[in-house]
């Protein structure tokens, strides 16, 4: 699926569901803040178990490419509706996985429902689409999650996940760009264990005998928000240190948030997992639209 797109594109993954639609619109809206392009993008596929002759029928092909392109033109209706000026609609064979990945490369932003057909596979809350984009993504990926009927409050902040790690050192620079065009106060968490701060308590004496755990991790969180406190001086801020579970710390605050950003591994993350904990934990039950960035981000 090699085509030209605008680096600052916004691409939209089209199943015909309503949580597709509800993807469409927080795209839409996004589009029209950023002054960008939407790309609408239905992929047809084949099922992974497809059961039958192989390759699959002319009226079955018939079949699935009416349905993709009747779900394309309701999304496109919605998104001008919605505020979208330049929409875009596209219509490939691969695989939603691969067609969204592939168009990752050269857009600014891929945006997905929190379930969807994938594919065949009609039903699966948070299906193997979402995971593989969200995962291997060669841009920010949001996932549009939260209550139907209850839009975010203009005033509701922008959560960012801070852990030392390279990757939520990204996140957080995104997240001072998203609260400021939103004009949305920005909450910086760093939730911590113990035996997370373990390097840090070993480090005491950079900051005196006498100061806790927990006081270092205060320091450190205030020295990695300090640099884009400058770039961004509009931007309220304020600090969340907490000793929890990270994923536990951000799923309560999503619930009153109007979107959480966060890296798709963190310090604490294993190797050959898809995604950390944390940012599975989020893309999973967050109470508002997910961000999740990896390392090309």
């Amino acid at each position: 699926m090699a085509q030209n797109m605008n680096h600052d594109a916004i691409v939209v993954g089209i199943d015909g569901s309503e949580h597709a639609l509800r993807a469409v619109l927080w795209g839409a809206a996004e589009a029209a803040r950023r002054h960008s392009s939407l790309v609408l993008l239905h992929a047809l596929g084949y099922p992974r178990h497809y059961v039958g002759a192989w390759p699959p029928s002319h009226e079955l092909r018939a079949k699935l490419t009416e349905r993709g392109e009747a779900a394309l033109i309701a999304a496109r209706d919605a998104a001008v509706e919605a505020g979208a000026v330049r929409v875009e609609t596209r219509l490939v064979k691969e695989n939603p996985p691969e067609a969204l990945i592939e168009a990752s490369r050269t857009a600014g932003m891929v945006v997905l429902g929190v379930s969807g057909h994938d594919g065949f596979l009609v039903g699966l809350a948070l299906g193997s689409t979402a995971v593989q984009t969200t995962a291997h993504a060669h841009c920010p990926v949001v996932v549009v999650r939260g209550q139907d009927d209850l839009p975010p409050s203009p005033q509701a902040p922008v959560v960012v996940g801070v852990d030392g790690s390279p990757l939520s050192e990204a996140a957080l620079g995104i997240a001072f760009e998203e609260a400021d065009q939103r004009e949305a106060p920005l909450l910086a968490v760093h939730a911590w264990y113990d035996t997370e701060a373990i390097v840090d308590v070993i480090d005491v004496a950079r900051y005196g005998t006498a100061i806790t755990a927990a006081e270092i991790e205060q320091v450190v969180l205030a020295e990695r928000i300090a640099g884009w406190s400058e770039k961004y001086p509009d931007v309220l801020v304020r600090r969340v240190v907490k000793r929890d579970k990270p994923r536990r710390t951000l799923l309560e605050l999503s619930q009153s948030a109007q979107l959480i950003v966060v890296g798709s591994r963190g310090r604490g993350g294993f190797a050959g997992l898809l995604l950390g904990s944390t940012s599975q934990a989020l893309v999973q039950h967050a109470g508002c639209p997910v961000m999740v960035l990896r390392q090309e981000a």
